[in-house]
């Protein structure tokens, strides 16, 4: 039986008009039993049967408190996580959240073209991807580097485009063996437009994230 997702993009302010495009290319990606969700309800319930829980664009506020309390309990006892894009402008009111991610959102320039720079070429995320990598993305600024033992796999160049505002020490894409209590985590800021869902390139940096989470952590 191939690996189970569960996909959320419930959004509490800001919508990805993309969401429709992302969904449906993690489903198309053929490796996982996707099921996908908006209702707050279905992460109230237990997710030991997941292989991992996918944050994709969600935005603002997305759980109850006791959709807070089984997701860290879920994460603790091994469970998989994965954040893309927008994940990482999630429950602000959450410090467990902003552990369990490793840095939070501030800012972004306009969506334009600019460079990726392949950190960790060994990880499932960059193994396909060239080491320098030509996107057009909004290169998401973050309140810090991600902390607590984060393997960065993609660095942004802000050389390459205009507003970047953290300097040359840029994260885009990392990843915890264990996040917090024992489950893997990744996280990549890419993914704003729905054209990425349509990159191949891009599919694979995405495909092989969600694989690496939903693999239980040794």
């Amino acid at each position: 039986m191939p690996p189970r997702l569960l996909l959320c993009t419930r959004t509490a302010d800001y919508r990805h008009d993309s969401i429709p495009d992302a969904v449906a290319a993690v489903r198309a990606l053929g490796g996982f039993a996707v099921e996908h969700t908006e209702d707050p309800a279905d992460l109230e319930r237990p997710l030991d049967g997941f292989a991992a829980v996918v944050f994709l664009s969600t935005s603002g506020d997305v759980l109850t408190p006791a959709g807070r309390e089984r997701l860290e309990r879920y994460v603790r006892s091994g469970g998989g996580f994965a954040g893309v894009h927008a994940a990482a402008c999630t429950e602000y009111g959450w410090p467990y959240y902003g552990e369990l991610l490793g840095a939070r959102f501030t800012r972004h320039p306009a969506c334009q073209p600019g460079r990726a720079l392949v950190a960790d070429p060994a990880h499932p995320a960059t193994r396909r991807l060239p080491p320098v990598w030509e996107f057009t993305d909004e290169w998401y600024d973050f309140d810090h580097a991600p902390s607590g033992g984060a393997r960065v796999l993609l660095r942004a160049d802000e050389t390459s485009y205009d507003g970047g505002g953290m300097g040359a020490d840029h994260p885009l894409a990392w990843c915890y063996e264990r996040g917090p209590g024992g489950g893997r985590v990744f996280y990549t800021a890419l993914g704003h437009a729905a054209d990425a869902y349509r990159d191949p390139v891009f599919l694979a940096h995405l495909n092989g994230g969600l694989t690496w989470a939903a693999t239980a952590a040794q």
